[in-house]
Order: structure tokens, then C-alpha cells, then sequence
């Protein structure tokens, strides 16, 4: 386990009150004192930061596609993404079963503790310094942003079937399994004018739709009485 010294090295933020670092790294596994508050709360100002910075981008965004990107850019995901880059890992505490199912590679639990970190950083220095700290660490995303503000699956899916005068895909939870705090959902996908059913998994019913989106716009490419279909727009 290092030390947090390192950790505020990695963020670009040293802490008046190391407690809240310590408390914005702590599973619920470990300790009544963890970090599911502040990942609340980091969630707020993340949104806030990163919406603000696509606001300022491109006049010409719209509302939707807006919507759209930031929600590409605070996802699990991305913020695994950074949780890597940062090696979060590297400095959470939790209970030993916790541990040993795999947590520390969780991407949920990294992600969440990621979320935790912003808002530890905002009750610690205020908005423009948590501000910083999440322009800093995802700058690298920034960067990349033409390669990320393509559509979501479940948006390219059903801009098709619209496009094309189709019945819009249905989606239902299969199954959920897990604690409240680990859930795995399993949702399906059917194209009923297609014949296709298909499966996506994910910590959450959203991304478990959209994996599901995903793999039947993959189906649907594989059909041969679709290859007349006009594609989604841009």
C-alpha cells in the first residue's frame, strides 16, 4: 500500500486535510468511514466540470449531442480509464473478501473511487481546485475527444431502425445479481424485424444496454437484408 503523499502526487493536489484523501479511498468493506459520500458528491462536480469545458468547445454543439458527450466523458469508462492512469489501486483500503473477488481491478470500485477523490478534493480546496485537478488528469481524454464523440450504440441502433421506418429495438433486464454495491445486470436487446436477441453485461442496467446495442448493431451489419439499410447520421 503506498503512502498518500504519493496519490496527491499523481492528482496534482496536495490536501490540507489528508482525512478526506483517506476517506475518498476507503471501500465500504473496509470501513463505516468510506467513500460512497464523496463519490456522491464527485459525481457533481465531475458532471459540472467536464460539461462546462464541452459548453465552451463548440458553439455550435446542441443540447443532445452535449448531453451525449459528457456522458461518453464520465462514465465508467473513462473514469476507469483514469482511475488507471492514476493507479488508484495502488492506495484503496478493503476488507479482505473484497480483495480477494477481484476488487482492486473492479472497474466499478475504481471508478467510483475516482468520483470519491474529486469530491474529497472539493470539500478540501473549493470548486476551481477540484476543477484543475479533474482538467488535469483528463486531458489526455480532452485531447482525444474527436475519436469520443461519436454516438452511443443504443443511439446509432435506433437512428437506423428510425431511418429506415423500423419498429425501435426493445431492451428488458435478464437478470442481477450481486450486492447493492457490486451489482452484475444482464439486459437484452431484441430487433424483432431482424430476428435478433442479444445479450450485454455491466455494473449498471445503462451499460449493460448499451453492450446489448452494441452486439446487435454487429448482428444487424451480418444480415444480409440489411445491407440496404441507410446507415445513422453522423
Amino acid at each position: 500500500m503506498l503512502e498518500l503523499q504519493e496519490l496527491e502526487k499523481r492528482i496534482g493536489y496536495q490536501f490540507k486535510n489528508r482525512a478526506l484523501l483517506r476517506r475518498a479511498t476507503t471501500h465500504r468493506s473496509f470501513s463505516a468511514d468510506h467513500n460512497e459520500r464523496l463519490e456522491f458528491l464527485g459525481d457533481s462536480v465531475l458532471g459540472c466540470t467536464i460539461g462546462y469545458e464541452l459548453f465552451k468547445l463548440d458553439s455550435h454543439f446542441s443540447e443532445g449531442r452535449l448531453s451525449r458527450v459528457r456522458s461518453n466523458l464520465v462514465c465508467e469508462k473513462a473514469l476507469d480509464e483514469i482511475a488507471a492512469d492514476v493507479g488508484i489501486s495502488d492506495f484503496l483500503l478493503m476488507g479482505e473478501g473484497e480483495v480477494k473477488s477481484g476488487g482492486r481491478t473492479r472497474p466499478s470500485i475504481l471508478a467510483d473511487a475516482m468520483e470519491a477523490v474529486f469530491g474529497a478534493v472539493f470539500l478540501d480546496g473549493g470548486f476551481e481546485r477540484a476543477q484543475t485537478v479533474i482538467l488535469r488528469l483528463y486531458a489526455k481524454i480532452l485531447a482525444d475527444l474527436p475519436e469520443r464523440m461519436g454516438k452511443d450504440p443504443k443511439t446509432k441502433l435506433q437512428e437506423v431502425l428510425q431511418g429506415n421506418h423500423l419498429p425501435l429495438p426493445a431492451y428488458r433486464v435478464v437478470s442481477c445479481t450481486g450486492q447493492a454495491n457490486s451489482q452484475t445486470f444482464v439486459c437484452e436487446c431484441a430487433v424483432e424485424h431482424f430476428g435478433i436477441r442479444t445479450e450485454g453485461t455491466g455494473t449498471n442496467r445503462r451499460d449493460a444496454e448499451q453492450h446489448a446495442a452494441a452486439a446487435a448493431l454487429k448482428a444487424l451489419q451480418e444480415k444480409p437484408e440489411a445491407a440496404k439499410l441507410k446507415p445513422a447520421s453522423a
